[in-house]
């Protein structure tokens, strides 16, 4: 990445300012191609496949790494209980919201779509659970396979592997910190949320991972295991998101 993004700025014989979403480009085209892929829940919402037959888990075969058709795959169960992210579920959601909504379809990411039958909600009016059903005909490869506009991400309940999440943004709130004003000093542009600690839940297949390379949460971005890290408390730092609008010139 780095030498990609030397190649990118070239050399100059006076100083010059480059924006840091280059250097990000150029690390998000090097993590793409060659890292593995988990899914990870960051602010976890209950879902429960009221049609799910009881006790039944299902494991998949999904891959690592969707650039290398051949490649490796990983395990991933499916049980009646999942979680999803609670930003993928909207109750009063606007024309063009793809993901999950009351009477919406969803497709959970190498499984089966859903669809939302119920809310459920705390005494505050907070929603805590969804109940939706599946439909059994519709996990890819299969014969009535049909496709819907939104596809999420999740893990199994029973099988959720808690983990600690290190959120690193810009350090300084001013882009240039040559400009910084005279009565001032790069103090005064620290970031305050340029640390982010948060906790996720991750399939269990992450934890098994030993390439010690960067590695994919799915839909959100690229993080690797904290040398800190113990087995009781694996810890992930975040390297860069996974989306971002900027293409180099």
């Amino acid at each position: 990445a780095l030498k990609m993004f030397c190649e990118k700025i070239g050399v100059s014989k006076r100083d010059q300012l480059m924006d840091i979403q280059l250097l990000e480009w150029c690390v998000r085209q090097d993590l793409n191609a060659r890292s593995n892929r988990y899914m990870v829940v960051q602010d976890p919402l209950k879902v429960k496949i009221t049609n799910w037959p009881e006790g039944l888990v299902e494991w998949s075969d999904c891959p690592l790494n969707p650039a290398e058709p051949e490649g490796a795959t990983r395990k991933v169960p499916f049980s009646g209980e999942l979680y999803i992210d609670r930003a993928d579920f909207m109750e009063d959601a606007p024309k063009k919201f793809f993901r999950l909504k009351p009477g919406g379809e969803v497709r959970l990411k190498y499984t089966y779509i859903v669809k939302c039958e119920k809310v459920i909600k705390d005494a505050d009016g907070n929603v805590v659970e969804l109940e939706c059903t599946y439909d059994p005909s519709t996990k890819p490869g299969g014969a009535e396979w049909r496709s819907v506009k939104g596809t999420i991400h999740w893990v199994s309940c029973a099988h959720a592997k808690e983990i600690e999440l290190r959120n690193y943004d810009r350090l300084f709130t001013l882009a240039d910190m040559s400009q910084v004003p005279e009565d001032k000093d790069y103090k005064d542009f620290l970031n305050p949320d340029s640390l982010v600690p948060g906790r996720g839940l991750a399939e269990p297949a992450l934890l098994e991972d030993r390439s010690g390379l960067a590695v994919q949460f799915e839909r959100t971005g690229y993080y690797i295991l904290d040398p800190d890290s113990t087995p009781d408390r694996p810890v992930f730092n975040k390297t860069v998101s996974l989306k971002d609008s900027y293409k180099p010139e």
